[in-house]
């Protein structure tokens, strides 16, 4: 079975720049997902509010395959909040209570044009995000259910040995309700989504192929919502709550990933096989990152979740157990092609866990550091300044009336105010003031924002090359 991302059947001709790229920006002129204004930092009251930044998809080519080495860079991010904006379009969202900003958001959110220019925008950024999977992927050894098996359970092991970069991240910053908050944000932004996933896989017709998967799926989703009131109480531990898109500008590229990989497999049915694979290594990966994660949450914000002590732990044989009944009817009935598809979908999704541990890692590791990467930028400043050395340089000028919507940068980059003064932020929790004349290093892939507090302020941006970096880091 070929199912290479980089083969995806398109409508339009996903080649062509000039007509994919018009595809993914008038996709993005939604109303909803216009750039952000200075008090949407957070969007709790209106779930339809999802903003993109898309005056960037001016120069972003979407046209193209992203290469792994750039799946943490702007256009992946972009591309993750556009997508995730496709895939949400046919699911019911509704505000807590009634509100007119909600009101419009939704009539744009959900109308004929957008589902329609969806329609369009979806071949073309699963592609561009989507086909680095075909490339990183390594191959089962094998191509029987005792071959899954025997990786999954390895896989279990390694896990439980190596949990992850992200709890320990947040558990070694000197602001731990900081770093606890912004890990509860980017779970937000996945675990719904995989459980949507799950849900939709639970619809169809196929107890033919398979008498006993419907019942495994709406058991994990009756789990899910049985569980609504413990995840409700997690997230409000934080202070905050569980309404769709709530943190959309705080949520990671790679977080949006994860989720938007599970909702791709569960929607595009082609991928059924590939959805058991990537929704099992799913469920490793909330077993075993469970305790550490409370652990974390009660050191950070003084309450242990219960909804992470209520997931169970896993062992190797029910594991084992799990895996031979969802592929063996699959495989009797459609032969061992299926155990490729299975790995492929657990395979890519192992692989989207880990580069969010990264990610994730590093974003917190990075905010709970801000005042060295202030003093790193005064001493960075100071060799250019000295030596005299010629660096690219952007300049902006901005009013109070706006806002930069959180983004991330393709390279390293200083924040120097010449004039004015700003709010600098990458979490929910605070925000830093920049003053006239204070500078911030922002290295690549870091997620922030920031928002102008005077009448106008005008800095600059100068771009520094890896190799100055890397001096200072």
């Amino acid at each position: 079975m070929n199912s290479s991302f980089a083969d995806l059947p398109s409508l339009l001709d996903s080649d062509d720049p000039e007509y994919a790229n018009g595809i993914v920006r008038a996709f993005a002129a939604n109303d909803a997902f216009r750039a952000a204004e200075w008090e949407e930092l957070t969007t709790e009251e209106n779930p339809y509010r999802r903003p993109v930044r898309p005056d960037d998809l001016a120069w972003l080519d979407y046209s193209r395959p992203m290469p792994a080495d750039r799946a943490l860079l702007l256009s992946a991010l972009l591309g993750h909040r556009m997508l995730r904006n496709v895939y949400d379009s046919d699911l019911l969202y509704l505000p807590p209570k009634g509100n007119d900003a909600a009101t419009a958001s939704r009539q744009a959110f959900y109308s004929p044009r957008n589902r329609t220019l969806s329609a369009l925008a979806q071949p073309v950024l699963e592609r561009h995000l989507f086909t680095l999977l075909d490339e990183v992927r390594t191959p089962l050894d094998g191509n029987g259910t005792a071959d899954v098996v025997a990786h999954a359970r390895a896989y279990l092991d390694r896990r439980r040995a190596e949990p992850g970069r992200a709890g320990e991240a947040v558990s070694d910053t000197k602001g731990r309700r900081e770093a606890a908050s912004f890990l509860m944000v980017q779970l937000s932004a996945f675990v719904p989504a995989a459980h949507a996933a799950i849900g939709r896989a639970a619809v169809g017709e196929y107890g033919l192929a398979h008498p006993g998967l419907r019942g495994l799926l709406l058991d994990a989703y009756r789990s899910w919502d049985g569980d609504a009131e413990d995840y409700r109480a997690m997230l409000a531990s934080a202070g905050l709550t569980t309404g769709a898109a709530a943190y959309w500008q705080l949520y990671l590229g790679s977080s949006l990933a994860r989720g938007n990989h599970l909702l791709h497999l569960a929607r595009s049915h082609e991928n059924a096989f590939a959805f058991l694979g990537a929704w099992t290594q799913f469920e490793i990966d909330r077993a075993v990152t469970a305790p550490h994660y409370a652990a974390a949450f009660e050191d950070g914000l003084g309450a242990r979740p219960a909804y992470l002590d209520g997931i169970p732990d896993l062992t190797g044989d029910w594991l084992e157990q799990r895996v031979v009944e969802l592929l063996g009817p699959l495989v009797e009935r459609f032969g061992t092609g299926v155990v490729g598809e299975f790995h492929r979908g657990f395979a890519d999704a192992a692989w989207l866990a880990d580069l969010w541990n990264r990610d994730l890692g590093e974003q917190v590791t990075w905010a709970d550091r801000i005042e060295e990467y202030q003093d790193k930028a005064v001493r960075i400043d100071r060799k250019i300044t000295e030596e005299n050395i010629t660096v690219d340089l952007d300049t902006f000028v901005e009013t109070c009336d706006e806002t930069s919507t959180t983004h991330v940068h393709d390279d390293h980059r200083l924040v120097m105010v010449e004039s004015g003064r700003m709010h600098f932020w990458n979490n929910v929790t605070h925000k830093i003031t920049l003053e006239e004349g204070e500078k911030l290093l922002i290295p690549l892939s870091r997620l922030h924002g920031s928002t102008v507090l005077s009448g106008s302020c005008t800095y600059h941006q100068p771009i520094i090359p890896e190799e100055m970096f890397r001096e200072f880091d």
